[in-house]
């Protein structure tokens, strides 16, 4: 494993390519008595069987970019709007090809992408070519084939459009790696505080209403958390007052427009979001007061940051980007999915994952909650895996060849030229029924015991579970510290309540969260 600069150590153990016969690791046997929860996403098994062959047939990457302006537009269309959504849209070529890699568009093509043709990687064995930076160049390609205006940024491009080669990509980092180091004294006692808050202000509104919406409190504890936490500041106390996740989300609205659907009649949403960019000037206003505020409240990180080269403006825009579109972005779609597929499993789930969570505060916690005690929690780790496997928080990963490149997949070899864009669904590579029993569903304690070795294929990070994020990848550099919360949203939740029931909506990041009830814990 790559040594990591987080001051958090890594969250799961170093892990064998092999297990000794001698000393099998055991695993509970408690799949049976949970609901088999099934994921929305297609099943690729159709053209994923048999076994791996180390002689693999070379094959023409099959598919097709089609005539310019009208394929892409119409591969947008039926991405956006066809009958099962983009997973159709993968699974339907992945069908029509017999092959998990091939020749498409992405979107948002024309007139705001110059170039939508990619080619894309399907399973567990292509995928991570993505992130193999000596062979894919990620410079601004975060948000895949277009880049989002830098007077979204302050005119900076920020670190996540910069590829490992340049060279502000590692002192940012290293700023990155500081705030973190700095702050982990800080995280544990600010989450319990914000989510108890959080689950006050829930039971509040179910005792008048009969019914709880987690996402919009849910992001205002996210918010609060992060500025307590990084900041050591309550952003509530301040200018930015409770508007921090509007403001938020209508900035990455901004950025992310081209990408995304709101539900909105094609006829709106086509020259509104996906034709055209929305002129930044619209929010300038919003972005500056997120600004100060970040301004006012970084001063630590900003003379870290000049001490590693990097101006205070430079280092404001990154902080403000980490912070709200990664972090509080990745929060907003990472905690209602968990909550879902929590809600989703049952009692029988909730009953075992209450009584263990409880019973290591106990025994190894002294009555708190700390990280050994989280340690002797295996089912609730491995309920967190299971949710970033089955629907990863970000979905679309990007990288260009810096050459001609052979890609392997199960059943074949495809040879892409250098300069071609490569694209990965990662809902797809994360549920390849070639490395995953029952991909499509649910399973809390797949992680659990020999199952830690199907890690090194959770990939949600932009890099395998198994390794850890340096100035020289571009593995999120708080990796660590998202699979700590997701954590201690588990554990905070449980600690509080035996069980729950939720309703569950569409929204254009995540799912929309209802709760119905919770049964708090019988003392």
């Amino acid at each position: 494993m790559a040594t990591s600069s987080l001051a958090f150590p890594p969250l799961h153990h170093h892990l064998n390519n092999h297990l000794s016969p001698e000393k099998p690791k055991s695993r509970r046997s408690i799949a049976p008595s949970f609901r088999p929860i099934s994921a929305t996403s297609a099943d690729i098994a159709t053209t994923a069987t048999g076994n791996s062959n180390a002689n693999l047939p070379l094959r023409q990457i099959p598919g097709s970019h089609g005539i310019p302006l009208f394929q892409p537009l119409k591969d947008r269309f039926e991405y956006f709007y066809g009958p099962g959504g983009r997973d159709e849209f993968f699974k339907s070529r992945v069908q029509k090809y017999q092959s998990t890699v091939f020749r498409t568009n992405m979107p948002p093509g024309p007139f705001i992408a110059n170039n939508p043709n990619v080619v894309v990687l399907l399973d567990a064995k292509s995928f991570p070519t993505l992130f193999d930076v000596s062979k894919v160049e990620k410079k601004d390609l975060f948000t895949g084939t277009y880049m989002p205006s830098t007077d979204l940024t302050g005119g900076y491009r920020v670190l996540s459009y910069l590829d490992p080669s340049e060279p502000k990509h590692a002192p940012l980092k290293n700023m990155i790696f500081f705030m973190l180091k700095s702050s982990r004294t800080r995280i544990m006692p600010e989450f319990e505080a914000t989510y108890s808050e959080l689950f006050d202000e829930l039971e509040s509104e179910l005792a008048q209403k009969g019914k709880a919406l987690f996402n919009d409190v849910g992001e205002q504890a996210a918010f609060r958390f992060l500025g307590r936490s990084f900041l050591e500041t309550n952003p509530e106390d301040t200018k930015v007052g409770k508007d921090g996740p509007k403001l938020i989300s209508t900035w990455v609205l901004f950025n992310l427009g081209p990408l995304l659907r709101l539900g909105l009649p094609w006829f709106v949403e086509e020259p509104l979001l996906h034709t055209f960019r929305l002129p930044p000037v619209l929010i300038k206003k919003n972005y500056q007061k997120l600004y100060e505020f970040f301004e006012s409240n970084s001063n630590p990180i900003v003379q870290q940051a000049e001490s590693l080269g990097i101006s205070k403006e430079e280092a404001i825009h990154n902080i403000l980007f980490t912070i709200c579109f990664n972090t509080f972005g990745g929060i907003k779609i990472l905690f209602p999915n968990t909550l879902k597929w929590l809600g989703r499993a049952g009692t029988n789930l909730h009953t075992q994952l209450a009584e263990e969570i409880r019973g290591a505060i106990k025994s190894h916690g002294g009555g708190k909650v700390t990280m050994a005690a989280m340690e002797a929690m295996p089912l609730m780790k491995s309920v967190v895996y299971e949710s970033l496997r089955i629907e990863p928080p970000v979905a679309l990963q990007y990288g260009k060849a810096k050459r001609d490149l052979m890609i392997e997949s199960h059943d074949a070899v495809f040879k892409v030229k250098e300069g071609e864009m490569l694209f990965g669904y990662q809902p797809f590579a994360t549920k390849d029924p070639r490395v995953f029993d029952r991909p499509e569903e649910f399973v809390p304690d797949r992680f659990v015991g020999e199952g830690e070795e199907l890690l090194k294929y959770v990939a949600w990070s932009n890099g395998p579970e198994t390794e850890s994020p340096t100035t020289g990848n571009k593995q999120c550099a708080g990796k660590d510290f998202v699979v700590l919360i997701t954590r201690l949203f588990v554990v905070e939740l449980f600690r509080r309540y035996d069980s729950f029931d939720i309703e569950v909506g569409a929204s254009p990041l995540g799912a929309r969260v209802t709760l119905t009830s919770l049964k708090r814990a019988r003392v």
